[in-house]
């Protein structure tokens, strides 16, 4: 089969496309020939040797989107639709940027949709965490006011879509003025320019900040994220597209302010369940949900599709499709 291996952290020329034997699944794995994958910045940072724990040469990869291609323990039929996400790919094990990546049974969601593999392969990591930060990380609920830092990325994109369909009034961020039509065409309430400081314009709208706020740019924007949120609202540290996510001398009482909470999210493929994976394709197909804009690619630019991640060169979700 064809890879994409990492041979040692480095630029995007350490990313060398390989023929490898098909991995053969042991029993509580499966086998998924894979016909999308999405990017994510995970795996940028495993490229870049940010990242703590992964062993090289690997395959990078973090999602994958395929069939069941074999399965030791016959519990999932051969060609059934499947889904799979983070729980090692890429980092302890092979991941999907290759023809076929085996992953633990537990990993693999099952799903039935007619969408093009593209369109699905952008979804998994995406909206497990979308859905993950919205639910776990922030307990958001309907009528309720959300600030999405770092609103045009594809994680953006799809939280905003999530949580408009909850019911809630989103305020999200970018830094650049010509991407607020593409916030307000895909449904957020109040499109923001970031310069790094925001709440004074958060809190012109709502005096008392927003409820909730889901920080995707890292540490540098966190403690202005903090300073948009009202007293007793939470916000959920997700993202890091800043490349920074630690926080040096962090002394709580004098970080945070008076009554606001701060809590995190990294997800887990059970995060996702199969019906609400199901119930957005499902809505995708009726033209009623839309994630946000696609970029596809084939296997043989990768590179390409990593240096356009790098340099955030797109709005959306880039994706691989085999």
């Amino acid at each position: 089969m064809r890879a994409v291996v990492l041979e040692k952290p480095g630029p995007v020329d350490q990313l060398r496309m390989k023929v490898l034997p098909v991995p053969e699944p042991e029993p509580g794995w499966v086998r998924i020939k894979v016909e999308a994958f999405g990017l994510n910045r995970s795996e940028l940072h495993t490229r870049l040797g940010l990242a703590e724990g992964v062993t090289f040469p690997r395959v990078l990869g973090i999602e994958a989107t395929g069939t069941v291609d074999a399965d030791p323990d016959g519990v999932l039929p051969l060609g059934q639709q499947v889904v799979t996400m983070v729980g090692g790919m890429g980092r302890t094990f092979d991941g999907g940027y290759a023809e076929y990546t085996v992953v633990p049974r537990s990993q693999a969601v099952p799903f039935t949709s007619q969408l093009p593999w593209e369109t699905v392969g952008a979804l998994p990591e995406t909206l497990q965490t979308a859905y993950g930060s919205l639910t776990i990380g922030l307990g958001l609920r309907a009528s309720q006011s959300l600030l999405i830092r770092g609103g045009t990325s594809a994680l953006g994109l799809a939280t905003t879509a999530l949580a408009k369909d909850m019911g809630a009034t989103v305020f999200a961020t970018t830094r650049g003025p010509d991407r607020l039509r593409v916030l307000a065409d895909h449904g957020v309430d109040h499109p923001l320019v970031d310069d790094g400081t925001v709440a004074p314009l958060v809190r012109e709208i709502l005096p008392e900040g927003v409820d909730a706020g889901l920080e995707l740019v890292g540490t540098p924007t966190l403690p202005d994220t903090l300073a948009a949120t009202r007293s007793q609202g939470t916000v959920c540290f997700t993202g890091m597209l800043s490349n920074q996510w630690t926080v040096p001398d962090f002394y709580p009482i004098e970080y945070l302010p008076r009554g606001v909470r701060l809590s995190a999210y990294a997800g887990a493929t059970a995060e996702l369940p199969a019906e609400v994976l199901q119930h957005y394709l499902d809505r995708i197909a009726s033209g009623e949900f839309s994630a946000g804009p696609v970029h596809v690619y084939p296997l043989d630019r990768i590179r390409d599709a990593h240096r356009d991640m790098e340099e955030g060169r797109h709005t959306g979700k880039l994706v691989v499709r085999l």
